[in-house]
């Protein structure tokens, strides 16, 4: 009986561990504080990624993310995704993108995001890609992308999370 219950426990331990979603690493640079960060696996022969995370400005003055590199790209760009008179778009925004003081952007699959170009290999699920992040203010900033499955929905978000992310016009689990 005593085994019993003991088996028990830890198969109820082992399966919390499990259930406890992944949180990427918090990176704190100047005034910007950067979490959640990650990506989704490619297949292979894919040339390009995204990346995803979530910029939170502290400060009282604006900074603008305009662009980063990866070893695993050849080119890393910011890239906005949006609907268009039913058509969606994507572009890269080439004077980057505003990370106003005291707010909130989100880099998701359905909105603004990393695009990583000209792949070098496939992302691997499990794997960790540094990503090299240039801000306007904040300057290089170091993150690591958690590589996700490839349809993963991404990292857990906070309650509190705000998003400058618009999906108007898009279908509810629209996924890139």
């Amino acid at each position: 009986m005593k085994q019993i219950a003991r088996t028990l426990a830890c198969t109820a331990l082992l399966a919390c561990l499990f259930a406890v979603p992944l949180r990427a690493e918090e990176v704190k640079a100047g005034d910007l504080v950067i979490t959640r960060s990650w990506s989704r696996a490619t297949p292979h022969g894919a040339k390009t990624g995204g990346g995803y995370l979530t910029i939170e400005n502290k400060g009282s003055a604006p900074d603008r993310l305009i662009g980063g590199s990866a070893d695993v790209a050849g080119k890393v760009e910011v890239h906005e995704m949006a609907m268009n008179n039913g058509v969606m778009m994507m572009r890269p925004l080439d004077q980057g993108l505003t990370i106003d003081p005291g707010k909130t952007v989100k880099l998701s699959p359905v909105g603004y995001h990393l695009m990583l170009l000209d792949l070098k290999s496939p992302l691997k699920q499990g794997d960790k890609v540094p990503v090299t992040l240039e801000f306007e203010k904040a300057g290089k900033v170091k993150v690591s992308l958690d590589v996700q499955g490839v349809g993963a929905p991404g990292l857990t978000a906070t309650p509190s999370s705000k998003s400058k992310t618009d999906t108007k016009g898009m279908s509810p689990g629209m996924k890139m």
